[in-house]
């Protein structure tokens, strides 16, 4: 004869946890987001805008790893890693603000353990593993994967200048209304530099925002089926957590074998099948269970002898697999030749190189975010070495002559921190003119345009006399002069030839 469940009200604390947990998480939310919009050039605030990455002990170790070099702000991990090997995964149930977004995500609660095998639990840590080998390799494209530049590199360069670009129409539709101008000035006003600048909407990033999409849809077959079964930080702290101090326990004289926790677990950490104790790999420290359990048999306290194996057989048998297979995967992926788009126009940001940013870059969007021009956008190449790095394109933008926010704001140092000075005479490329295009040659009248805008002192691009055309002395031809062109790009940016320019920009050797 099966128990009969207490009513709802004998299993309710002192301590709403659920409420308490919702307050930690929103204040997480708020500061991520809070960082992410004061990162734009000119930052005077003395808040750490990397903060978030540098907690994350994944984006750590393998930006050192990879880079071959120690990172000290980056050993703000070991406080992350500190509180999992204390607490268990309260960073994923608590902190990550992806994990937060998950939960707000509408999902059917329970299905039956049998609809999806339990090895796909396995897949974070074979990504997990992935990305380390590949980081020992010198390689960080699979960094791609970790929940907080997935987050932050989808805001930076997909939503953030999306917003704007709808913002900046309908303000421009209402200030057409006298009635609305001051509404539509003072809006500007308020919203002008940390949403509304010159970043533009790149149309190819919607493929970003698609896969960000694909990730939040996976909750409609499990609630956090992104935390489950394929995030690589959470493999790493549920690794952590399987030594952790404080964990999951369970009276057995007190359960009534209800089921409840294991319904209420949005990860799946309950399992009936091993007494309803919690795999404190899978355990992200949410409370439902401790705080719905009708008769309180469920504690959080330190672990007991008796308490979930730490490696179970079949655990270590599937970390194994998962290591060898991940061994394999990084070391094809690192060295097998791809067939890659044309490099002829792949222009890096000032102060990186060809090997910084691909041992060291974590794909976060940071460099795209502070740009103030929006030249620096992730590259879109079918290499997935090269997937995602920043790259200048100088047609929808230009390396201001101003500006060196790039290098200040990235977390790993695969963009230098140039000063100005050093900045202003560092070569990234250099410009070409096609002399087809031209106005002043195929037309065969003036434009003085590229000379004018070149933010050279003394001009990298100069107009030249005796070409035929109108006038007394002809029309006069530009021409750049190698040795003064540091490739900005802001000639072939204010070019006023439709589609392709008459100048572009061509990547130097580094």
């Amino acid at each position: 004869m099966s128990e009969v469940v207490p009513e709802e009200k004998s299993c309710q604390h002192p301590l709403n946890w659920y409420w308490f947990r919702r307050i930690i998480q929103v204040s997480f939310f708020v500061a991520f987001f809070l960082l992410l919009f004061i990162t734009v050039q000119g930052i005077t605030s003395n808040l750490p805008t990397t903060l978030f990455f540098h907690l994350d002990p994944l984006i750590g170790v393998t930006s050192m790893l990879a880079g071959r070099s120690w990172i000290i702000p980056f050993f703000l991990g070991l406080v992350t890693i500190f509180l999992t090997l204390l607490l268990g995964r309260v960073w994923c149930g608590w902190i990550c603000p992806l994990g937060t977004i998950l939960d707000w995500i509408p999902s059917r609660r329970y299905h039956p353990q049998t609809t999806i095998s339990p090895i796909w639990s396995q897949g974070k840590f074979l990504l997990l593993f992935v990305i380390l080998i590949s980081a020992v390799l010198g390689s960080l494209m699979f960094m791609v994967f970790d929940p907080l530049t997935l987050l932050f590199r989808t805001t930076a360069v997909v939503v953030i200048p999306g917003t704007a670009h709808l913002i900046h129409g309908l303000l421009h539709w209402l200030y057409g209304f006298t009635v609305f101008q001051p509404f539509a000035a003072w809006a500007d006003s308020v919203l002008r530099g940390w949403l509304l600048n010159n970043q533009p909407f790149y149309l190819p990033n919607l493929f970003i925002l698609l896969c960000f999409a694909f990730v939040l849809g996976l909750n409609v077959l499990r609630p956090r089926f992104w935390c489950r079964y394929f995030c690589p930080l959470g493999g790493l702290f549920g690794l952590i957590a399987r030594v952790s101090f404080i964990r999951h326990q369970l009276k057995p004289q007190k359960c009534i074998s209800c089921s409840r926790c294991a319904q209420l677990c949005p990860t799946g950490a309950v399992n009936p099948g091993n007494g309803y104790i919690a795999d404190p790999a899978e355990c992200i420290v949410c409370l439902y269970c401790y705080q719905k359990c009708p008769t309180h048999a469920i504690t959080f306290a330190k672990k007991r002898e008796k308490a979930f194996s730490v490696y179970p057989d079949s655990t270590r048998r599937w970390l194994l697999t998962s290591a060898v297979v991940a061994a394999v995967a990084a070391v094809v992926a690192r060295f097998l030749p791809l067939t890659a788009a044309s490099q002829e126009r792949f222009i890096r940001p000032p102060g990186s190189t060809t090997r910084s940013l691909y041992s060291q870059c974590i794909r976060c969007g940071g460099c795209a975010r502070i740009c103030p021009t929006g030249v620096i956008q992730p590259d879109l190449s079918v290499n997935p070495t090269q997937l995602w790095i920043p790259s200048l394109n100088t047609r929808i933008g230009y390396c201001s002559y101003s500006c060196n926010s790039c290098g200040v704001i990235c977390p790993t140092g695969a963009i230098s921190g140039l000063t100005l000075p050093e900045k202003r005479n560092t070569v990234i490329g250099i410009a070409r003119i096609d002399q087809t295009r031209c106005i002043t040659w195929a037309e065969k009248r003036d434009c003085i345009v590229c000379e004018e805008m070149c933010p050279v002192p003394a001009k990298a691009v100069r107009l030249e006399s005796g070409g035929q055309g109108r006038g007394a002395g002809g029309v006069r031809h530009p021409r750049v002069i190698p040795d003064m062109c540091i490739g900005c790009g802001t000639c072939e940016h204010q070019c006023p030839v439709a589609g392709a320019a008459a100048i572009q920009v061509f990547p130097v050797e580094k």
